[in-house]
């Protein structure tokens, strides 16, 4: 026992032979067995550093797998696609191909739309604020409105958004229909310069059926000067669950009918009055444009 004790004392010695037969090409059972060293920290130790001869490396049965996955990924094949072709884990495709870039799975169009979102995040800002600014400087421009200026404005408004009279049914109504606050108030400013008395005016609201119905009578009375009360039955429109409608949340009110009651004469005069504006627009001389 001292004699094997002092054998293992000599720990240089024992490594120069165990690093000598290494490079001779023996495996670490070999060297054990030949330098009778049956402790496998020593033996390690002995041969700590020197690679272990070819013949000893036996072939990794999964190398090939491995090597074929990678393959796979870099063509952009799901892992669950790898995973059927290969019959692996999807665990192991994991660890055999984390290294390799992801892959993206959107098609050309997907992409195309992701691209165009990212750069409208960035332009719409722009685009908005030079929208805004041209908007103003346009507003700017208009400056004080003369009483002939709102009468054609309000001639062109009316024979664009309201109730005309047919050859096939002559009906000289005076009616208007919107849903544009501001045109509304317009529209109201002009019947006020023509002397319309708002007495011979008469209101309505026209609106779906699911909306806030009284919020928008009382938002409507309000834009008009008058109490909710004084407005005509309001016209409910049927909701279709067909359809999808925009026209939804809290900023939808519906439409807002105005009327102007014995308006038949005043009906003349807008319809003269276009046809004189169509008249001195479409002139082969600009005579009446100056």
């Amino acid at each position: 026992m001292t004699a094997e004790m002092n054998r293992y004392a000599d720990f240089e010695g024992l490594r120069a032979q165990a690093v000598s037969l290494r490079r001779e090409g023996l495996s670490r059972r070999q060297i054990r067995d030949r330098l009778k060293i049956y402790n496998n920290d020593l033996l390690h130790r002995l041969v700590k550093g020197e690679p272990p001869p070819e013949w000893t490396k036996r072939p990794r049965a999964k190398d090939d797998l491995r090597a074929r996955a990678r393959e796979l990924r870099l063509q952009g094949i799901t892992y669950d696609q790898i995973q059927v072709e290969l019959g692996c884990s999807k665990s192991s495709i994991s660890l055999w191909v984390r290294d390799l870039p992801k892959v993206d799975h959107r098609t050309p169009a997907e992409q195309g739309r992701e691209a165009a979102l990212k750069r409208w995040a960035h332009e719409r800002p722009l685009r908005e604020a030079a929208r805004a600014a041209t908007v103003h400087e346009a507003a700017k421009a208009v400056g004080k409105l003369t009483a002939r200026e709102l009468f054609f404005a309000g001639v062109a408004l009316y024979w664009a958004e309201g109730s005309k009279s047919k050859p096939h049914r002559r009906d000289e109504t005076v009616a208007f229909i919107n849903s544009d606050p501001d045109v509304i108030r317009v529209y109201l400013a002009w019947l006020d310069l023509l002397g319309i008395a708002r007495d011979r005016l008469r209101f309505r609201v026209m609106i779906h059926e699911t909306a806030d119905v009284a919020g928008a009578e009382k938002y409507w009375a309000d834009l008009a000067g008058i109490q909710p009360s004084a407005l005509q039955k309001t016209t409910l429109k049927k909701h279709n669950p067909k359809t999808v409608r925009k026209n939804t949340g809290a900023e939808y009110r519906g439409c807002f009918i105005v009327r102007v009651s014995g308006g038949a004469e005043l009906y003349r005069r807008i319809e003269g009055s276009w046809y004189g504006i169509v008249g001195a627009a479409t002139a082969s001389d600009t005579e009446n444009r100056i």
